[in-house]
C-alpha cells in the first residue's frame, strides 16, 4: 500500500463511526521521512486520495517522534482560535517505503554545529543516556518483557477497540511473545554505529539496549477527529485538557518528553496519580525504565495493552496511535483522565492530558 492509502482508510473509518458527511476544514499529518512516497506533503496527497472537499486546508509537519500528537494538539489550538471547527489530525509513516533517516537531512552529518548540538543517532543517545542515568539491563529487560507480555495479552479486547483493519490486516505483526531468559541472552546491538559518531559521543560507553529495548520498524497511521463543542454529528469520546510542547537538552536527546509531561500536568492542575491510564512512548527501554523508577507510576495504569518495544514505532504517526490506545484503555477502565507522554531524538518532547466523556 501507499501512505495516502492508509491515511484514506483512516478517513473513511472516522465517517462510518462519526458523521457519514463528515467534512473537515483541514487534515494535519506528522510524517518524519518526507521524501519519496511520503513527500510532495503526504497530507494533501491524502486529502486528494480520500476524497475530502477542495476547500479543507492540508500540510504535514514534522516534529520527529512526537509529530502526532503535536499534529493533534495544533488542531486543538486551530479550533480553540475559532479557525476551524472540524480538523482530522493524526500522522503515517511508511518505513517499509521511506527508511529511518530516509531523507538524508544535512542536520544529520553537519560537523559545523557545537558538539552537544549535532545529530546523534537515537540508538547510541539512548545507550548514553542509560549510562547517564544508571538505569541498568535488568530494569530495561524487565520493561520490554511487560510490553511484549501486554501485547500480546491485548489482542482480540477491548484495548485495541479502535484499530481499523486495512488490506486484510488486522492484528499487530511486531508482537513477539519472549521470555526473561531470552531477553537477557541477547547482545546490545548498537555499538558498531558508536565509532562513526566518537566524535559526537565524547567517550567510550557502555552499551545496554539490545534490539529487544529498541521499537521494531513498521508502518502505522492514526487519524483523530477534533472538534469546537457540537461541531460534529457524533458524542465527543473525550476532551483535550492540557497541551504541551517542551524542548530539551539536545545532547540528553530523550529526556523532553518528561519536561512535556510536568508542563501539560501543571496547567491541568492535575496530578500522575489523578490519571487513570497512561500511554508512555516505549521509544527506547531507557526513557521507560526511568519513567518507572524516578516518578514511580502506577503500572497498572501505565502501557496496559503494551508499548513500542512490542508494537512498533512508525515516527510520525507514534503520537496519534498512543492516543488512540488512551481513548481504547480509559474506555475499558471507566476512566476519567489520560496522559499521553512522547520524545524525539535531539530534545523533543510533548505531553497531552484527555477527560474521558460520557458513561
Amino acid at each position: 500500500m501507499k501512505p495516502e492509502e492508509l491515511v484514506a482508510a483512516l478517513v473513511n473509518a472516522v465517517r462510518l463511526r462519526t458523521d457519514r458527511r463528515m467534512n473537515p476544514d483541514a487534515l494535519i499529518l506528522g510524517c518524519v521521512g518526507q521524501v519519496g512516497a511520503q513527500g510532495g506533503n503526504i497530507a494533501l496527497v491524502s486529502k486528494l486520495k480520500a476524497g475530502l472537499a477542495d476547500a479543507a486546508a492540508a500540510f504535514t509537519i514534522n516534529n520527529y517522534c512526537v509529530s502526532g500528537l503535536t499534529a493533534v494538539g495544533q488542531a486543538a489550538a486551530m479550533t480553540a482560535a475559532g479557525q476551524a471547527e472540524r480538523v482530522l489530525a493524526g500522522g503515517v509513516e511508511m518505513m517499509s517505503r521511506v527508511p529511518f533517516m530516509g531523507d538524508a537531512a544535512s542536520y544529520y552529518e553537519d560537523d559545523a554545529l557545537p558538539t552537544r548540538s549535532r545529530y546523534l543517532p537515537v540508538a547510541l543517545a539512548a545507550d548514553r543516556l542509560a549510562e547517564d542515568m544508571e538505569i541498568s539491563r535488568r530494569e530495561m529487560d524487565e520493561a520490554a518483557l511487560l510490553s511484549q507480555e501486554r501485547a500480546a495479552a491485548a489482542e482480540d479486547t477491548a484495548l485495541v477497540a479502535s484499530r481499523i483493519a486495512v488490506n486484510g490486516l488486522d492484528r499487530e505483526e511486531c508482537v513477539r511473545l519472549t521470555t526473561q531468559e531470552t531477553l537477557s541472552g541477547l547482545e546490545p546491538a548498537f555499538a558498531p554505529l558508536a565509532a562513526q559518531y566518537k566524535d559526537i559521543l565524547g567517550r567510550d560507553i557502555d552499551h545496554r539496549h539490545t534490539i529487544a529495548h529498541a521499537p521494531p520498524v513498521c508502518d502505522g497511521a492514526a487519524l483523530a477527529l477534533v472538534g469546537a463543542e457540537g461541531a460534529v454529528d457524533a458524542p465527543p469520546r473525550a476532551r483535550i485538557v492540557a497541551w504541551a510542547e517542551a524542548g530539551g537538552d539536545p545532547a540528553a536527546s530523550l529526556t523532553a518528553g518528561f519536561a512535556a509531561m510536568e508542563r501539560a500536568l501543571a496547567r491541568a492542575g492535575l496530578s500522575l496519580s489523578d490519571m487513570d491510564r497512561i500511554e508512555f512512548m516505549e521509544a527506547f527501554a531507557v526513557t521507560m525504565a526511568a519513567f518507572i523508577r524516578d516518578w514511580s507510576p502506577d503500572m497498572d495504569k501505565v502501557n496496559v495493552g503494551g508499548g513500542h518495544m512490542a508494537k512498533g514505532h512508525p515516527l510520525g504517526a507514534s503520537g496519534g496511535i498512543l492516543l488512540s490506545s488512551l481513548m481504547d484503555a480509559l474506555d475499558l477502565a471507566q476512566g476519567r483522565y489520560g496522559l499521553v507522554v512522547a520524545a524525539g531524538a535531539s530534545g523533543i518532547g510533548s505531553a497531552m492530558i484527555v477527560e474521558r466523556m460520557g458513561g
